[in-house]
């Protein structure tokens, strides 16, 4: 049994169980679970029961994804958290981070717990400005529909080593190459650094790329 479905097990729902689809990708060593059928109360209440170690969950009305990530997966949102925060800091961008919080809107029955968030030039209101998702295996819940609702306005996603820029735009995302907020950053630039191993040297790599294209 896997990590996600045996945690959607343990604590179960108060309300009538849900049909409950299973889907383990364990050649990439993500679990993901889909419970369909659940109410709001019991999403909130599963979500403030399992404190610490965890399934990441996505809710879209009525939907409950549990993912439980692999290493990989969290290896490149910890990449590519290191790398935008520099190409910030280098180019005196301020941006505020709130990496995976919990955002919920109780209205519009949705919930997620993205990889990484930003906010710019403020400080975290209700929802954030950008969102970063990181694709290692499919996804059971379309998380742009979530985000959506909630206004997000740019969401990052990277998968098959390429970003994909969404920016919201009348009730719906449209495919960019650049992002609105942080208009200057390179996503190609970017995708070649996220899978690199050799840490501190891919850093210094980047932040030198970067100054070299910021200059005049």
């Amino acid at each position: 049994m896997g990590y996600a479905l045996a945690m959607a097990l343990a604590y179960g729902l108060e309300s009538t169980p849900p049909q409950m689809t299973t889907e383990l990708v364990t050649n990439q060593g993500d679990e993901r679970v889909l419970l369909t059928g659940v109410a709001w109360a019991d999403y909130v209440t599963m979500r403030d029961l399992l404190d610490g170690p965890r399934p990441k969950m996505t809710f879209l009305q009525g939907q409950l994804e549990l993912m439980s990530p692999s290493p990989a997966h969290e290896y490149w949102k910890k990449n590519i958290a290191r790398l935008v925060e520099l190409y910030a800091y280098v180019s005196g961008i301020d941006l505020q981070g709130y990496g995976s919080a919990t955002f919920k809107l109780e209205m519009g029955l949705r919930g997620a717990e993205p990889d990484e968030c930003y906010v710019v030039g403020k400080q975290l209101d209700r929802f954030p400005e950008i969102v970063i998702e990181v694709v290692h295996s499919a996804p059971l819940l379309n998380k742009l529909d979530v985000y959506a609702g909630m206004g997000v306005a740019e969401v990052w996603v990277y998968a098959a080593g390429a970003f994909t820029v969404n920016l919201f735009d009348d009730r719906r995302y449209v495919v960019s190459a650049r992002s609105r907020l942080v208009p200057g950053l390179d996503f190609e630039l970017l995708a070649r650094y996220v899978p690199r191993t050799d840490g501190i040297v891919a850093l210094r790599d980047y932040e030198s790329k970067v100054r070299e294209s910021s200059t005049p």
